[in-house]
């Protein structure tokens, strides 16, 4: 690729300004510190300054995503161990460049209990073990499981009739098909169910509603650890202050903050032991309009706040009302704001009466302790909370931010329900001691939120889907400029060095599906014919399952002309994610209930379509629209590259990605194919099916930082507006040095198809900064009042630079 900035080399200052990063999902199968280092010269090229790696220590065999640690005092020998760690630290040193290491502070893997052994510990000897306390393990008497942990690992209720001894071994273990559980001292036997009665914890049943610890979420197989615990917090930082220690990393990222006990004390307990200078960053999921605590020791979130308003400035809101009305007609509502206010409540009580029961139980028994009600109704007091939990409008309150919030919530559920009058003073009182109860309540709010909102409720809208993603707010139709530049300009003062993303491990969609999804809101009764149309030749399983599967379809299905049955992998990628959203909405099957017959139907439809017509037009379609797409694509990735805060590459996505949900978007890349794709592109390439045009647009923007990184973070933001009949199509700001004028601008368009069927920008006209203006990305040079027409007649996009 031409034009490249050379590249130092050898011994550089340590403490590398973080300008941008780039996301490696490492796996000991695919991505390991050795390949991490074989594409650090690529990534160096490309422009990256740090990258960003998911967790590092041991975790479950055969995990591919690192969430699942089993050993936080090691790092994981299948990604390279110790060694391996260090020498890829020295290698991206050597280039320029450092990283920044994701922490998961909340849970530990204990899926398969001999790979923990603080767990193993646990199981075996009970409240005699050391680590007893460690975990958040619910040991009284009325917990279900007569006092011992609960472990719901059940298939059925005749699984424990399965039961055997394991003696292959140094110590004889519980063995139940692959599964194996310790035996306490004294308690062996030639009777296998004799022996699980003797032990701490009981085998029960995964939908008996019984679980013995805090999970994460619902997830058995992932177990809260107490880091309110002093020798909990040590031993699970050991490593990480080995890392600060030897200055192997600069920067830290905090998977799921929001589970923790004491979120705050632990964030200043982190900084304190990472040094003023490393990267500090949280993965907290900000609700509509909800600020980050400016009070705690942080840079910034991971970034679904500026995803949110990147995509939603994209959407055009001409098209709520058709895009409302044909989700009204195939599901039965909206997908609106009234139906997501009406909602979120329903399933928030749905969720903590099912999903989250042991939980529930536990901060019922707590609030019962700390406010001295042993003798009230248990009932009426479950209720009562699940009431309050269900209309709170954030995962947590108790940041600063947000004080008195809950005092609001429960004054207004007892302006409804003066029945709950009784109940609510008892829960009132409990959270006024501010002890085990207050815990509980903001641990157990988070999860309700977590698994109501973001995993039944988003795939339950069906008006656009790309609108229901992390951090957004669908029930908000996009963002307006007026509102898109207020926040990037808060965001640049307030949270200079917040993290900025399109794409990552956990967005429902990637950031070219949700772009090409988005771009619907242009045609929406085009696009409602041929849902109609679509639906009359192949009728779906259901309305609702069919237009929300259709939208993600769309986004995904293959823009190069092939068939999407010829594409490998496509159609089983689909399967699999249809499978995980039938469940995930819990309206005609569930993980819990799974409804064979209805399942097997939405399969049988997804292979009509993909076989047959409406394949076959949905593929017309999306060639049709494709320019308009990659247009959309490119304008939201400018706007994160060059907007405030430290924009992330999620791995892969410097060209065209189609991933949706996990696993779907934690598939291995191919960088050889990348690396040699970047050293081949010697123009401005055209707007086609290989992403070139996007990798160019990608390196040119990092390389812009690398050479005036004080226009970025810590620069100046100021919005820009066109003058003429199509002012509004353009997004526009110019960033600068601190106190002085201007140096960079960027222009990206916006609702191309409106703009297309209006005859293009006519007369509309961008006034530039004094000085002479030129496009990084095409060599054009401009000043004075730039014609829109002759600033975009190359690509949709501009990158001005004096």
């Amino acid at each position: 690729m031409t034009s490249t900035p050379e590249h130092t080399t050898g011994p550089i200052a340590r403490h590398t300004t973080v300008r941008s990063t780039y996301r490696l999902q490492l796996r000991p199968d695919a991505l390991t510190f050795a390949d991490a280092r074989a594409i650090a010269e690529y990534l160096q090229q490309l422009g990256i300054s740090h990258l960003y790696l998911s967790p590092v220590q041991t975790a479950t065999r055969g995990s591919t995503h690192g969430y699942d640690i089993t050993d936080p005092t090691t790092v994981s020998a299948g990604l390279g161990g110790p060694g391996g760690f260090k020498a890829l630290s020295d290698e991206v040193r050597s280039r320029g460049m450092g990283l920044i290491v994701d922490v998961v502070p909340n849970h530990v893997g204990v899926g398969d209990p001999r790979q923990n052994q603080w767990w193993w510990d646990v199981l075996r000897d009970g409240k005699a073990s050391p680590y007893a306390n460690w975990f958040d393990i619910d040991w009284s008497a009325g917990n279900g499981a007569g006092g011992r942990i609960a472990l719901p690992v059940l298939a059925n209720e005749n699984d424990p009739a399965a039961l055997t001894v394991d003696r292959s071994g140094a110590e004889p273990m519980l063995a139940l098909r692959d599964m194996r559980f310790p035996i306490a001292p004294g308690t062996d036997g030639e009777n296998a169910l004799r022996i699980h009665d003797k032990q701490h914890y009981r085998l029960v049943n995964w939908k008996s509603g019984l679980c013995g610890y805090r999970r994460y979420f619902t997830v058995g197989g992932l177990a809260a650890i107490r880091q309110e615990e002093t020798a909990v917090f040590e031993a699970t930082h050991r490593e990480l202050s080995a890392w600060c220690e030897h200055d192997l990393i600069d920067g830290v990222r905090v998977d799921h903050p929001d589970g923790l006990a004491e979120p705050a004390q632990y964030l200043a307990r982190l900084r304190t032991l990472i040094g003023p200078q490393r990267l500090l960053l949280v993965e907290k999921v900000l609700s509509n309009r909800e600020p980050l605590d400016a009070t705690l020791p942080i840079d910034g979130t991971t970034g679904y706040d500026a995803l949110a308003d990147i995509g939603g400035v994209l959407i055009d809101p001409d098209g709520e009302k058709q895009l409302t009305d044909l989700s009204r007609q195939f599901t039965g509502h909206g997908s609106d704001h009234a139906w997501f206010t009406e909602n979120e409540h329903r399933i928030k009580r749905a969720v903590a009466e099912t999903m989250l029961v042991p939980e529930v139980r536990r901060l019922v028994a707590a609030i019962k302790r700390d406010a001295r009600a042993d003798a009230f109704d248990t009932m009426a007091l479950t209720n009562a909370t699940i009431e309050v939990l269900s209309f709170m409008p954030v995962y947590r309150t108790d940041y600063a931010p947000l004080a008195g919030m809950i005092g609001a919530v429960v004054a207004e559920v007892a302006r409804r329900n003066q029945e709950l009058t009784a109940p609510l003073q008892v829960l009132v009182t409990a959270l006024g001691i501010n002890g085990e109860a207050t815990t509980r309540f903001h641990q157990t709010g988070g999860a309700i939120t977590a698994k109501a909102v973001e995993d039944t409720m988003f795939y339950r809208a069906a008006r656009l889907v790309s609108l229901q993603e992390m951090g957004a707010d669908p029930a908000r139709f996009g963002c307006s400029l007026i509102e898109f530049h207020l926040a990037n300009a808060s965001r640049a003062i307030r949270w200079p060095a917040t993290m900025s993303t399109l794409s990552t491990h956990d967005t429902k969609r990637g950031e070219d599906v949700r772009a090409r999804i988005g771009m619907l809101s242009q045609v929406p009764d085009i696009w409602a014919r041929a849902v109609g149309a679509w639906n009359d030749i192949a009728p779906g399983p259901d309305g609702a399952t069919t237009l929300f599967l259709l939208q993600n379809m769309f986004g995904a299905w293959p823009a190069d002309g092939r068939p999407a049955a010829a594409v490998p992998g496509f159609r089983e990628r689909i399967h699999q994610f249809a499978e995980k959203a039938v469940r995930e909405a819990g309206t005609r099957s569930s993980w819990e209930e799974t409804d064979t017959e209805f399942e097997t139907a939405v399969h049988r439809w997804i292979d009509t379509v993909i076989d047959g017509p409406v394949g076959a037009e949905l593929g017309e379609f999306v060639t049709d629209l494709a320019s308009h797409a990659w247009s959309d694509s490119l304008a939201q990735k400018l706007l994160q590259l060059c907007g405030p805060g430290i924009p992330d590459i999620y791995q892969g996505c410097e060209l065209w990605e189609d991933s949706l949900v996990d696993p779907d978007n934690r598939r291995p890349v191919d960088f050889t194919h990348r690396s040699l794709l970047l050293q081949s592109l010697t123009g401005t390439p055209d707007l086609d099916p290989s992403g070139a045009v996007k990798m160019w647009i990608v390196a040119y923007a990092l390389w812009l930082r690398r050479e005036r990184p004080e226009c970025f973070v810590g620069g100046t933001y100021t919005p820009l507006f066109a003058s003429g009949d199509h002012a509004n199509n353009l997004v526009s700001f110019a960033r600068g040095r601190s106190g002085e004028t201007p140096e960079v601008i960027v222009a990206v368009t916006r609702h191309s198809i409106r703009l297309d069927e209006a005859g293009g920008w006519a007369d509309t006209v961008l006034d530039l900064p004094q000085g002479h203006w030129t496009d990084r990305l095409t060599g054009h040079t401009f000043s004075g009042r730039a014609r829109l027409e002759k600033l975009f007649a190359r690509l949709p996009i501009a990158l001005l630079v004096r």
